[in-house]
C-alpha cells in the first residue's frame, strides 16, 4: 500500500484539483467539524456525479449522498450552493431535514423536487375535481362544484407530515369532502371517515404518530370529525288501563334501537301512568303513553292501553293493547273488546282485547296483551288477559305488558297475562287486582254476583335504556337505576320521567 505524507495538496492556478476517477472509493478520514465557512468563492465542497468520492472545487451536481444533519453549523456563502438545484439533485434529496441545520443560511433553492421535507408544504397547481389519492408535503385545492370528492391519505406517514386541503370554490357546503384516512388514524380513531361540508373550509392535518394519526392543526373550528358513534337499544313500555268489567288492556310495547349516536345527544324519556280503575258499570281508564324522543333520533311512542269495557251496553276502549269488553246485562250480542296497536306501529306495539259474553253468561272478556290478544270468559267465568312479551335488555328475561283479566259473573275472574296484568275479580267474593306498575299491565276487571265489584287501576309504564358501558356519559335525570358491567352494557331503568344526554 503506498502511501503519500504532505501538509497541502494545491491545484495549479486556474485549475481543479480531482481525487480519484469516477467509479472509484475514496476515503477521506478527519475532516473534524466544519469552519463556520464552507470554501470561498473558488473552493466548493460537493459530491461529483458519477463518483462515490468527495470533489473539492468543482460545480454541484449531485446531492444525492449530502447528510444534512450535520450541516448544524456554519454560513454557506452565496455560489456555493447553487440557487436551482439540477433535476438529479432535487430528486435524490428525499430524506433532507431542515430541522438539523440549526446554525446554516442557505441561500433559495428550488423547493418544487423536495417532496418530503416534514412540515413543508407545495401547493399543487392541479385542481382536484374528482376522489383522489394525495401525498404528504402538499397542498390541494378540491373543488365540489360538480360532485362530492373523497380524499385518500397516504398508506404511511411520518411524524410532521403534512397535508393542507381547501375549498377552491366554496361549495364544500353543497358537496361535502370526505377524507379516507386510509387505515392510519385521524384524532386518535379509524372510523368513520371526517366529513367537512363547511363552504370556505380549509383543512390543515399533520401526523403525529401511530396514536392519535392525522390530526387537524387548523380546519376553521378544528371539530371533532371522528366521533365514535353508537347504538342504544331500548325497550318503551306504556301505561296499562284500568279494568271495568272487562280487562285492562296493557301499554303499548316497542324496542327501538337509536343508532349512530354522538356525544352530546340528548334524549328526553316519558313514562306513562297506569289508568284509573272503573266502576262495574264504567269503562275503565286508558293508560297514557310512554316515549323517547330527542333532536338527534326518530322519536318514537308506545301507546297507552285501551280501558276495559263496562257490564251492560259499552264496548271497550282501543289502545297499545285493547281492553276486553263488558259483559252483557240483557239480551243481544256480546260487547266488543277493542283493538290494539292503536295508532298503528311496525312491528306491532300490542294485541286486541277479547268480547264479553252475551246476556246470563257474564263474563267480561280479558285485556289485550303485548304477546296475544285476551280471551273471551266462559259462562259465569272472566276471561284471561293476554300474554305480554319476553324481553332480556336488564340481563335476565322478564316479561312486560300483559293483559287484564276479566271480571267473573258469577263465578272466577280471568287471570292477567304474564306480564304485569291484574287478575279479573270473582263475583261476589274476591277482587280484582291491580296491573303491576313499571310493566304497563292492565287492571283486572269486577265481578259480579248481586252486586258488581270495581275494576282494578292500571300498571304504570317503563323505559329501559342500553348502551356499551364505555360509552355511558353518567348525564341524566329523573333518578333512574343504573346498572353496569350487563355483559359490558350499561343498563338505565326509567319508571318516571327525566332524560338521558349521550
Amino acid at each position: 500500500m503506498s502511501k503519500l505524507e504532505v501538509d497541502k495538496i494545491t491545484p495549479q492556478s486556474g485549475t481543479t484539483l480531482t481525487i480519484g476517477e469516477a467509479g472509484d472509493t475514496t476515503v477521506v478520514n478527519g475532516l473534524g467539524t466544519l469552519p463556520a465557512t464552507i470554501g470561498s468563492a473558488a473552493q466548493v465542497l460537493s459530491v461529483n456525479a458519477g463518483a462515490t468520492g468527495l470533489v473539492y472545487g468543482t460545480a454541484v451536481t449531485d446531492l444525492s449522498n449530502l447528510n444534512a444533519t450535520n450541516l448544524t453549523s456554519g454560513t454557506v456563502p452565496d455560489g456555493r450552493f447553487p440557487s436551482v438545484l439540477p433535476a438529479a439533485g432535487g430528486q435524490n434529496l428525499t430524506s433532507l431535514n431542515p430541522a438539523a441545520m440549526t446554525g446554516g443560511t442557505f441561500p433559495a433553492i428550488n423547493a418544487q423536487n423536495l417532496t418530503n421535507i416534514p412540515g413543508e408544504i407545495s401547493w399543487q397547481s392541479t385542481i382536484i375535481t374528482s376522489s383522489s389519492t394525495i401525498v404528504a408535503s402538499r397542498g390541494y385545492w378540491i373543488n365540489t362544484t360538480s360532485n362530492a370528492v373523497t380524499i385518500t391519505l397516504p398508506a404511511s406517514a411520518s411524524v410532521g407530515d403534512r397535508i393542507i386541503l381547501t375549498d377552491y370554490l366554496r361549495t364544500w357546503g353543497t358537496n361535502a369532502l370526505t377524507i379516507n384516512s386510509n387505515s392510519l388514524k385521524f384524532q386518535g380513531n379509524t372510523t368513520p371517515n371526517p366529513v367537512y361540508n363547511t363552504a370556505g373550509q380549509s383543512v390543515d392535518i399533520v401526523y403525529s404518530g401511530a396514536t392519535q394519526g392525522w390530526i387537524p392543526n387548523s380546519d376553521d373550528d378544528v371539530t371533532f370529525e371522528t366521533p365514535q358513534l353508537y347504538d342504544i337499544d331500548s325497550l318503551v313500555v306504556a301505561g296499562g288501563a284500568g279494568g271495568g268489567n272487562g280487562g285492562g288492556g296493557a301499554g303499548g310495547y316497542r324496542t327501538p334501537t337509536f343508532s349512530n349516536l354522538s356525544a352530546g345527544s340528548s334524549l328526553t324519556i316519558t313514562v306513562g301512568n297506569g289508568g284509573a280503575a272503573g266502576a262495574f258499570y264504567s269503562i275503565g281508564t286508558s293508560g297514557t303513553n310512554s316515549s323517547i324522543t330527542g333532536s338527534s333520533i326518530t322519536d318514537i311512542t308506545s301507546a297507552g292501553g285501551g280501558g276495559g269495557g263496562s257490564f251492560g251496553s259499552s264496548d271497550a276502549v282501543a289502545g297499545g293493547s285493547g281492553g276486553g269488553g263488558g259483559a252483557k246485562d240483557s239480551g243481544g250480542p256480546q260487547n266488543n273488546g277493542a283493538n290494539g296497536n292503536t295508532p298503528s306501529t311496525s312491528p306491532s306495539q300490542g294485541n286486541n282485547g277479547a268480547y264479553g259474553m252475551g246476556a246470563g253468561t257474564h263474563g267480561g272478556g280479558g285485556g289485550g296483551g303485548a304477546g296475544a290478544a285476551g280471551t273471551v270468559g266462559g259462562v259465569g267465568v272472566g276471561g284471561a288477559g293476554g300474554v305480554g312479551v319476553s324481553n332480556s335488555i336488564t340481563g335476565s328475561a322478564v316479561y312486560y305488558a300483559g293483559g287484564g283479566g276479566g271480571g267473573g259473573t258469577p263465578n272466577a275472574g280471568g287471570t292477567g297475562g304474564n306480564g304485569g296484568g291484574g287478575n279479573g275479580g270473582t263475583g261476589g267474593t274476591g277482587a280484582s287486582t291491580a296491573g303491576t306498575n313499571g310493566f304497563g299491565g292492565g287492571g283486572g276487571a269486577g265481578g259480579y254476583s248481586g252486586g258488581g265489584q270495581a275494576g282494578a287501576a292500571g300498571g304504570s309504564g317503563v323505559v329501559i335504556l342500553s348502551m356499551p358501558d364505555a360509552k355511558y356519559s353518567g348525564t341524566t335525570t329523573g333518578s333512574p337505576t343504573v346498572v353496569t358491567g350487563v355483559s359490558g352494557k350499561t343498563i338505565l331503568k326509567f319508571t318516571g320521567s327525566g332524560s338521558y344526554t349521550t
